[in-house]
């Protein structure tokens, strides 16, 4: 039996994931990820690449050697073969990032002028942090998902119930929200009202958490008048997390009470 790997290995392109952690879609996934350990995932579709066997690799796709990014994935995968204690220190580059920000026409320095927010690279490396409300795995930084689960349970013991509503998001889903939105009419002025450009929200980096309670609807402004709110206020900083963006924060980002980042203790 494979050992139970708790990691997701990070590539610009695929994301590598231990293959216990994802659902099968078929009958054909389930055997597949039964024998498995490791699965290579396309991040910009969630599609299922290629599965690691005990005898080698299994394409899931036609042509995978053609698929943008495999090489680098493979390499990060026998990297972690070679290396699995090496400590979380590296980040992906952000090069493909601003490409992609300037086929969006996006003029990455006006809108870091006017919001003072900044480029965020994804962790090469992030930690299993339990599930999320939607029984999704929930990936954060080392430090992070020790921290997060610290807080549940101090919670816990005071009777308020936190429950993470989504942890780590790539590039490459903000970059979806954006590509959707245009193919519905949508101009990149409209956009950016309501969501942060690709590659500059706090969720990249592995370190921020949306937070809510039982019964209360997912990022919505009413989560203030909640115990879980109050309690946050009260004893989030006690475990190193805090709310980014408050009422008339700098950053124009409209009051997110359900957004708490992890700080690493200086």
């Amino acid at each position: 039996m494979h050992a139970r790997h708790r990691l997701l290995l990070n590539s610009d392109a695929i994301e590598l994931w231990p293959a216990w952690l994802l659902r099968a879609r078929s009958n054909q996934d389930a055997r597949h990820l039964a024998q498995a350990d490791w699965l290579l995932r396309r991040k910009r579709d969630g599609r299922y690449l290629a599965v690691r066997l005990p005898h080698g690799l299994l394409p899931l796709v036609a042509r995978l050697a053609r698929e943008p990014g495999i090489d680098a994935a493979l390499d990060r995968l026998a990297q972690h073969d070679a290396l699995p204690e090496l400590p979380d220190l590296t980040a992906l580059p952000l090069q493909g990032l601003r490409e992609r920000l300037d086929r969006l026409g996006m003029d990455a320095h006006e809108y870091e002028q006017r919001t003072g927010l900044s480029l965020v690279a994804e962790p090469s490396r992030l930690h299993f942090a339990g599930r999320d409300r939607y029984a999704r795995a929930l990936w954060l930084t080392a430090g992070a998902a020790r921290q997060w689960q610290r807080l549940r349970e101090a919670a816990a013991t005071e009777g308020v119930v936190l429950e993470a509503i989504s942890g780590y998001r790539s590039h490459d889903y903000q970059l979806g929200i954006f590509e959707r939105k245009f193919a519905r009419g949508q101009g990149l002025a409209q956009i950016l009202a309501v969501n942060a450009a690709p590659g500059y929200s706090e969720h990249h980096g592995g370190d921020a958490l949306d937070i809510s309670a039982p019964g209360e609807p997912p990022a919505e402004e009413s989560f203030e008048h909640t115990s879980a709110f109050d309690w946050l206020r009260r004893r989030a900083g006690d475990f190193g997390f805090r709310m980014s963006y408050p009422r008339d924060n700098p950053h124009g980002i409209v009051y997110e009470p359900w957004h708490w980042r992890y700080h690493t203790a200086s």
